[in-house]
């Protein structure tokens, strides 16, 4: 019996982000049967309030031996089933910061309720029919959002749309199966199946499997976000380039070369998704031990890197050591950025060509960028550049409301799989029989998704990854 399973009783936690000396509000959460059993216990609510549901009780935490008062509080009583775990759920607000709420804590834990698994409180949504198990992932991916973007496709399954069109072709599918069963056990009373509407039934069916199996890619890129690596040869501006991009310091600029010897980071969002940039050292050759490895570090991170920002001085030109550069990171998409184009004698920055800079690039590099960081000129069209890549790469799909994750894609890969060979039997001509072992792994493969099929080993491994709390 999985843990998360075999643990029943009353839960406690803190259900909010605890920093030293920091923070307003910090909220205890509980939920179970001695809930409110547990809140009378602790919490003296002064005057005639009235203890009842969905009502805020203003009061004091006290030690119920001692009487001492732990806190100044708000009381929120959540009466089953009208509480997201459908059980009885209390909440003690309590001052933020990290004493008052560990205190509570403890008095809960010592009065009856023990302390909360990673994720418990949803699973036990997830349990009592508050949720299905695609919007219980949509509450973890809300939580680790790092976009709006990401947060509205989040908010999307969470409110059903990930798991209405999953719960609709399974439906299909169970029908297409209720139709075929009634010909193995009634036979002579019901007249020959269609096979050519079997097929044309689960061909619809697929093709809506292979549309939702197309966000996959997006999904990923809005959860873990784009991960940009800045390099080239030393004083080139890469710094310049992070710091304008991101509209701050982080980067030491200077016009020493070799300055930066270590990968800097900046997280950004640019069109929605959340992005990770990567400042790395100069590469070069040098004698420099600290340096030389700044530089193999800056090589790891290009290798490592969804995307590469290939920077170079416009006044140099395309150099041996740009191409050199350029043949160690050529195996990711790549955008070159020709950096320094203030520097040029030119008096329309913005309709310069690269022909005119006398750059002999690879031809195998289409997307080119112009900018001036120290000026802060170009930025939107990196942007630009950046999200043509993405979207080059098929990442983003039509339905922007749908993502689906790893778990999910693996079910509906699975399902669509047993449906393919539902039409490979029906073809060969094999007894009806054949026909329904794999549809049934099809349906329970789509079960999957929503929960309506799971395995105790699912849930741990979808539950563990939650905070304590939630």
């Amino acid at each position: 019996m999985s843990e998360l399973l075999a643990n029943t009783g009353t839960i406690a936690a803190i259900a909010t982000a605890v920093v030293p000396q920091q923070g307003s509000v910090g909220i205890v959460r509980i939920s179970g049967d001695h809930a409110i059993a547990i809140a009378q216990t602790l919490f003296s609510a002064p005057g005639k309030q009235v203890w009842e549901s969905h009502r805020i009780l203003y009061g004091y935490i006290r030690q119920p031996q001692t009487k001492q008062v732990v806190d100044e509080a708000l009381l929120l009583i959540m009466k089953a089933p009208r509480s997201f775990t459908r059980e009885d759920v209390v909440e003690f607000h309590c001052h933020g910061g990290i004493m008052a709420v560990q205190q509570v804590l403890q008095l809960c834990l010592e009065n009856g309720a023990r302390l909360a698994q990673p994720g418990e409180f949803t699973l036990r949504a997830f349990l009592n029919g508050r949720l299905d198990l695609t919007q219980a992932e949509s509450i973890a991916d809300l939580v680790g959002a790092k976009s709006p973007q990401a947060a509205q496709t989040a908010l999307a399954g969470l409110q059903g749309k990930l798991a209405h069109p999953i719960r609709n072709l399974r439906a299909q599918c169970l029908d297409i199966l209720a139709e075929i069963e009634a010909r193995i056990d009634f036979e002579e009373d019901l007249p020959p199946l269609d096979e050519q509407r079997i097929i044309s039934e689960i061909d619809q069916v697929t093709l809506k499997i292979t549309k939702l199996l197309a966000t996959k890619d997006k999904g990923e890129l809005l959860r873990t976000g784009l991960k940009v690596a800045i390099v080239g040869r030393p004083n080139v501006g890469k710094s310049s380039l992070l710091n304008a991009w991101s509209q701050s310091d982080r980067a030491i600029v200077t016009d020493l070369p070799g300055t930066t010897r270590d990968v800097v980071e900046s997280q950004l969002v640019v069109g929605g998704i959340p992005i990770q940039v990567l400042d790395t050292a100069g590469i070069r050759e040098t004698a420099d031990q600290v340096e030389k490895i700044g530089v193999e570090r800056s090589r790891r991170a290009a290798s490592a890197a969804d995307l590469v920002l290939l920077t170079i001085d416009a006044s140099a030109g395309w150099t041996e050591a740009d191409q050199e550069i350029y043949e160690q990171v050529k195996h990711r998409p790549v955008i070159l950025v020709i950096n320094k184009i203030d520097l040029v004698e030119t008096h329309n920055v913005e309709t310069l060509h690269a022909k005119s800079l006398h750059l002999k690039y690879p031809t195998s590099i289409n997307q080119v960028v112009k900018t001036a960081a120290a000026q802060n000129q170009g930025i939107d069209g990196l942007e630009t550049a950046i999200l043509e890549i993405v979207q080059a790469g098929k990442v983003q799909a039509a339905d922007m409301d749908l993502a689906i994750n790893q778990r999910q894609a693996a079910a509906l890969t699975k399902a669509k799989l047993d449906l393919e060979q539902v039409q490979i039997t029906i073809i060969e001509q094999l007894p009806l029989d054949f026909w329904t072992i794999d549809l049934r792994g099809a349906i329970y493969a789509l079960g999957e998704i929503t929960g309506e099929e799971v395995t105790e080993s699912v849930l741990d491994r979808i539950f563990s990854r939650f905070c304590i709390g939630k």
